[in-house]
């Protein structure tokens, strides 16, 4: 949960926050553009991804903002990825997480900012432009947020979990046989209640108390956790691989990110990790 608090002092998010405001009124008006049925340019990617002009709006803008602020390289979704093996420290931006959830009406997207040293991220702002408040994981102290229509300032501040489990997973877990898999593995250690939600919505959704638990089994890529695994750390939860290991950053070939585990504490990554190997166990 989060408690009021006075707006910080840190130039970086001073700078940041108009930045993201603007890209988030950028977003707000590419969506109702599209909900109103009007004109609106829709393509595919190579692998069959959409990606549409409010993902390319949202990234001129960010891109040139960033740059008036700072001399760091920018890697975006929507960029140039060439030269990423020369860089120590960047910007990690994915414009507009969550596409198909826009593209479905549904107002779940968000805006992923991050900062990456070395091979981990130290301070991330993940915004969620329809609700008008963005997530921010200062280089110290506790997450903070900020609501950017009654400019009001939050600081998280931790909360006793309830019996039964929160369980979140992607709208396209519905359909994919391995979440039932593993769902039925938890539901064997703990009880559990499920909400179903796009993009990194959830990693929101885990500071608001609303989420213990994100097990992903189908591919994501390192613009979609970056920002969510910052602020989660933050509060004393993680991200890891299927075998416990905290995600680094821009240390591979391929951006393409592997399944992951999700937590809010590490007595729930132990429970996560036990439902995984007991799914794999089954006859």
């Amino acid at each position: 949960m989060f408690k009021t608090t006075t707006a910080p002092q840190d130039p970086m998010i001073l700078q940041l926050v108009p930045i993201v405001t603007q890209a988030c009124e950028i977003l707000r008006e590419e969506y109702q553009r599209y909900c109103s049925g009007a004109e609106f340019d829709v393509e595919r990617k190579k692998d069959n991804s959409p990606v549409t002009q409010a993902d390319y709006r949202a990234n001129t803008y960010i891109t040139e903002a960033l740059a008036q602020i700072s001399t760091l390289p920018l890697l975006s979704e929507e960029g140039d990825k060439s030269k990423r093996d020369e860089w120590t420290k960047f910007w990690l931006l994915d414009p507009l997480d969550g596409t198909k959830e826009f593209l479905h009406q549904r107002p779940e997207f968000t805006i992923n900012l991050s900062l990456v040293e070395g091979e981990k991220t130290t301070f991330a702002m993940l915004a969620i432009p329809c609700e008008h408040n963005i997530y921010i994981c200062p280089i110290k102290g506790m997450p903070l947020k900020y609501n950017t229509q009654t400019q009001l300032w939050f600081e998280y501040a931790p909360t006793e979990l309830g019996i039964t489990l929160q369980v979140g997973l992607s709208q396209s877990a519905r359909t994919k046989p391995e979440y039932a898999d593993y769902l039925a593995a938890l539901s064997r250690l703990r009880p559990y209640t499920n909400y179903y939600a796009g993009s990194a919505y959830k990693f929101c959704m885990m500071l608001e108390d609303q989420v213990d638990l994100y097990p992903r089994f189908h591919p994501t890529c390192e613009w979609d956790t970056s920002a969510g695994q910052c602020l989660i750390e933050r509060i004393g939860g993680g991200l890891v691989d299927f075998k416990g290991r905290a995600f680094i950053y821009n240390q591979r070939d391929s951006l393409l990110n592997n399944g992951f585990i999700a937590y809010k504490n590490d007595a729930i990554k132990d429970l996560a990790l036990k439902a995984l190997a007991q799914m794999d166990d089954k006859p």
